[in-house]
């Protein structure tokens, strides 16, 4: 059985005062989640606000169980990582 899941979650990101400063602060989260989670990750809305942005991570694997353990420890791995980066919403779809 294949399943898949994904998350939005909406960043407030404060100190970017332009959008090629927050692209610079959205890189790297972005790039771990990646690499540390297994995930992929885009920013998917709030494209033209300084301050704001929208991501969204998805995961496919054989067990709606994991997927769902692995998208909820985002937040809190960003939380961890980029203490500087505001969590203002989240949600999460399985399938």
């Amino acid at each position: 059985m294949v399943a898949a899941g994904f998350i939005i979650i909406h960043l407030q990101i404060p100190a970017c005062r332009s959008l090629k400063e927050k692209r610079g602060r959205l890189k790297p989260v972005l790039e771990r989640i990646t690499r540390h989670l297994g995930l992929s990750a885009a920013e998917v809305d709030e494209m033209d606000k300084w301050q704001d942005a929208i991501i969204a991570c998805s995961i496919v694997s054989n067990s709606k169980t994991h997927n769902q353990r692995v998208l909820q420890k985002i937040p809190q791995f960003i939380q961890d990582h980029f203490p500087d980066i505001e969590i203002l919403d989240q949600k999460i779809e399985l399938f």
